[in-house]
């Protein structure tokens, strides 16, 4: 029997996509062609890859309209902030196009009399990209184009929230002439996706999504010794010192936590504030996130839209309710988002103070439009505090003591620290995690050592 996908728009219950998934067959297929395709693109010169990509990304970009609107359907962002994803994954593919043929290179030994040496960074095979719904576009090139530029295939899985995503991303590079079965999707259930993991003809997977899903995809590689890299999830903190900026830190803090309604896996979740500005940091936050505007993603003036589904929504409104019998205030009175109803996906923006580590709301992960702020009187204690978690992704400072941040910067625990920003990933650097938020790196040079195995070449030169 046939099975299928069906994707609901959180905008209003209705089916925006339905798909049939792959049957057992045609993975086998795919996964045969893709071993083929990749013994003859990783012999392609890297010049003749960035060109190719570069192409496609050319003909991605000139889809913005159409790919804003189908994500704003499939996931619920705000049509006015949708194309900026478009904008970031012609940032990142761009980026790692440009450094392709630098990063890739043979490494060159110093010359040895008699002797030829180098180390050559050879493809690992055919890679499995597994993406998440939150951030599909953005998320999913992380991996893809590094991955296709150093010579992988690639099989690109997409979330069943947002499948039109793998299909756009693999039509560009079909009309930007990329060889057949290099890179292709498959709509695949867990089950089948695990299957795939096994295959020995498979070298490499790349997973964004949950811990638990993690956890899933060790154990489908259990045995195999094979290559990964997993970014799960995160509970990025911020720390407000008595020096910083507080208009700044407000306006760039708030964005971190509530922008895409909170779902980002680097999206600040907890908020530790000095004594010398709590109540001017607290008060300018919650007068801000009173302006935002709860509604239908497809409305230009919505700048809070749903989050991806009402169980999720559900989760979120326990965490809350939790942490105010446990004795947290919350600071944003519902009432004045009126489409926050319970068992809907439309959920008011909260801020929770009187918050400890004692409640769930400050130690698990909640991917939603929350917050904790939590008044500290030291940088040690912050510090202290930003380290108390089971994940490490990201934290940001907010200070104007350039040195002392750094110094507390080495202190802290994470894949990235900021300095009066958030929740921004360059791609010139390594995009990494600690703890449970995985490991492995994509992106920056150092990712191009992630998609690639060192070859040495030891040649004696006789007379």
């Amino acid at each position: 029997m046939t099975k299928h996908l069906q994707t609901v728009s959180p905008i209003d219950g209705s089916v925006y996509v339905e798909r049939e998934l792959a049957t057992a067959e045609e993975i086998h297929t795919a996964l045969n062609l893709a071993v083929s395709a990749q013994r003859r693109w990783r012999r392609v010169p890297v010049a003749e890859r960035v060109a190719i990509a570069r192409q496609a990304v050319d003909i991605f970009s000139s889809w913005e309209t159409d790919l804003a609107t189908e994500l704003s359907w499939m996931m619920g962002r705000p049509i006015r902030f949708a194309a900026g994803e478009i904008k970031g994954f012609v940032e990142r593919a761009t980026y790692m196009a440009d450094i392709a043929e630098q990063s890739l290179a043979d490494i060159q030994l110093p010359e040895k009399p008699g002797f030829r040496r180098f180390i050559r960074r050879e493809p690992l095979g055919v890679s499995l990209v597994i993406a998440p719904w939150n951030f599909p576009y953005l998320t999913a090139v992380n991996a893809v184009v590094p991955a296709l530029l150093a010579g992988n295939a690639v099989l690109l899985k997409h979330s069943a929230q947002t499948p039109l995503c793998a299909e756009r991303m693999v039509a560009a590079f079909d009309q930007a002439g990329l060889p057949r079965g290099v890179f292709q999707f498959l709509h695949m259930d867990h089950d089948d996706t695990e299957v795939l993991i096994q295959s020995p003809r498979l070298a490499h997977v790349a997973f964004t999504g949950s811990v638990g899903g993690g956890e899933k995809i060790e154990r489908a590689m259990a045995g195999r010794f094979l290559s990964s890299g997993l970014e799960l999830g995160g509970k990025d903190a911020a720390y407000v010192r008595a020096d910083a900026d507080v208009k700044h830190a407000v306006e760039t803090a708030m964005d971190g936590a509530f922008f895409n309604s909170g779902q980002s896996c680097c999206g600040i979740e907890r908020i530790y504030v000095h004594d010398d500005v709590y109540d001017a940091f607290l008060e300018q936050s919650i007068a801000l996130v009173n302006q935002y505007r709860l509604g239908r993603s497809d409305d230009p003036e919505t700048t809070l839209g749903p989050v991806v589904r009402p169980e999720s929504a559900a989760f979120i409104r326990n965490q809350i309710a939790d942490a105010v019998a446990q004795g947290a205030t919350p600071q944003i009175d519902e009432a004045d988002f009126p489409l926050d109803e319970a068992g809907s996906a439309y959920l008011a923006p909260q801020i929770l103070t009187e918050v400890n580590h004692g409640m769930r709301i400050m130690t698990e992960e909640s991917f939603g439009p929350v917050v904790g702020i939590q008044r500290v009187s030291s940088d040690e204690e912050a510090i202290a505090l930003m380290n108390d978690s089971e994940y490490g992704l990201t934290a940001a400072i907010f200070s104007q003591d350039v040195d002392t941040a750094l110094a507390l910067a080495d202190q802290i625990d994470t894949g990235t620290v900021f300095l009066n920003r958030c929740d921004y990933l360059d791609p010139a650097l390594a995009w990494t995690g600690v703890k449970n938020s995985g490991r492995g790196c994509t992106l920056s040079s150092v990712g191009y050592e992630h998609l690639t195995r060192p070859k040495s070449f030891h040649f004696k030169i006789l007379p």
